[in-house]
């Protein structure tokens, strides 16, 4: 139970600040691009690599730092970051073959899902994509 508490924790912070980014970048872009989600995206991916490298070589994170800041921080801040962590791991583990399956899998079957969601959405509700 303790541990659901520290993902909490960090999770509430890092969606909030997710939210507080993007609404600022959003009113800071003059065009259409969602540069808000590109920048969390990055600074999530940076925050995470930069975390468990230190982590795994420099001090041994406690596990409660982990959950705090790992899981729940950088998984209310973006998902995108542990997508890119285990990206690398696979590749830094000389694993291309699953890297490649990771990063097109996840990037064709994600947005294809959004497609088959919007479907969905129209169908249920009648109208017309």
């Amino acid at each position: 139970m303790k541990d659901v508490l520290w993902v909490s924790l960090g999770a509430a912070f890092g969606a909030n600040l997710r939210y507080g980014i993007t609404r600022l970048i959003g009113h800071l872009v003059p065009f259409p691009f969602p540069a808000g989600t590109l920048l969390i995206n990055i600074t999530g991916s940076f925050m995470l690599g930069l975390f468990f490298e230190w982590a795994r070589g420099r001090f041994g994170a406690d596990q409660t730092w982990r959950l705090i800041f790992a899981v729940g921080f950088c998984g209310g801040y973006t998902t995108f970051s542990s997508f890119a962590w285990e990206s690398i791991d696979l590749w830094r583990m000389g694993r291309p073959g699953l890297f490649a399956l990771n990063v097109l899998g996840s990037n064709i079957l994600a947005l294809l899902a959004v497609l088959a969601g919007i479907t969905l959405a129209h169908a249920i509700s009648g109208q017309r994509p």
